[in-house]
């Protein structure tokens, strides 16, 4: 990566961080992920209690990069028609026309995903993994930008439905969001209070930073970084060690050697490097992972969390100088 493309791609990760952190307090990490996912071209799943801005960051994201949005409450009734879009019939020309779902968008926010029904949940599985979807068995092309922003609630099961293990392999990260430190909730609030009656709609003072060009541009940067073998093998060794934990009944499937390198490629890349380290393979060890493993009962007993045993994992497997 030459010097005047790194200078650009550091620009553009600072100016969206920058404008997120206008109205969005004490989730950096929520935040450098979903630039990581954009950068790699990959969809996200926030995870949260109620109120720690979960669908706010993936409005404030559509707003900080021009892009178009649409939002998706996830219910019981909801149709797949309701997502994917429908072909209605013209009286006046007695023809069909297609009538385009919420798919069609650049950032997707599907809102609370796990309270639709599998059949609806799997309206979205061609769509995450092919960046398209068919309708009546005609197959349309969704946005180049296409990106899922999906949220669940971690404390309430009543009137949900589990997302399939396939569809959750289809993220390229879960990230947990929790409450903000007490010096970032202050903060928040007082941010909240300068905004006077836009407070209503936070995502309203952010500016545009970046269009679809320059995602497309971030998106071939972080496709072209070069990995050593070294740095290879020891996200191999990761994933191969993973399957063998006492502590886990699935480990890390194929998919997640890929995206586990597909992350880490974004992460340097946003960090201006053109090669990627072990450092980066460690950071996106946790988001990349943490949906994909199951624990055995004997584990989840004794209180281990997906978190706990990645972090077992990678302080078993040796970090290649």
């Amino acid at each position: 990566m030459n010097d005047d493309i790194s200078t650009d791609v550091l620009a553009l990760g600072r100016s969206v961080q920058a404008e997120l952190e206008r109205v969005i307090q004490g989730q950096s990490t929520a935040i450098q992920s979903l630039l990581v996912a954009l950068a790699a071209g990959g969809h996200v799943l926030l995870e949260g209690v109620p109120g720690v801005a979960k669908t706010l960051l993936a409005r404030s994201l559509a707003a900080s990069l021009q892009c178009s949005f649409s939002r998706i409450q996830f219910t019981p009734d909801l149709m797949p028609s309701d997502v994917t879009g429908v072909n209605v019939f013209e009286p006046a020309t007695g023809e069909f026309r297609f009538r385009p779902g919420p798919l069609f968008a650049d950032i997707v926010l599907a809102d609370e995903i796990n309270r639709a029904p599998a059949k609806t949940q799997a309206a979205l599985l061609e769509a995450m993994q092919e960046h398209q979807v068919s309708v009546d068995g005609q197959t349309r092309e969704l946005p180049r930008c296409f990106t899922v922003v999906a949220t669940q609630n971690p404390i309430e099961y009543e009137g949900t439905y589990p997302l399939p293990e396939a569809q959750l392999d289809r993220f390229l990260m879960k990230v947990t969001m929790d409450y903000p430190a007490e010096d970032e909730e202050r903060a928040m609030l007082k941010m909240t209070q300068a905004l006077g009656e836009q407070a209503l709609k936070p995502f309203s003072v952010i500016q545009p930073v970046a269009g679809p060009e320059q995602i497309a541009q971030l998106r071939k940067q972080a496709h072209s970084v070069k990995v050593d073998e070294s740095v290879l093998d020891y996200a191999l060794r990761l994933i191969r060690q993973s399957r063998s934990l006492a502590s886990l009944t699935l480990g890390g499937s194929p998919r997640a050697a890929i995206m586990l390198l597909q992350a880490g490629k974004a992460l340097a890349v946003l960090r201006g490097k053109d090669y990627l380290t072990p450092d980066e393979v460690q950071v996106m060890a946790l988001p990349v992972l943490r949906h994909r493993i199951r624990l055995t009962p004997e584990a989840e007993i004794e209180g281990l969390t997906p978190d706990a045993c990645i972090q077992s994992l990678l302080a078993q497997v040796e970090i290649p100088r």
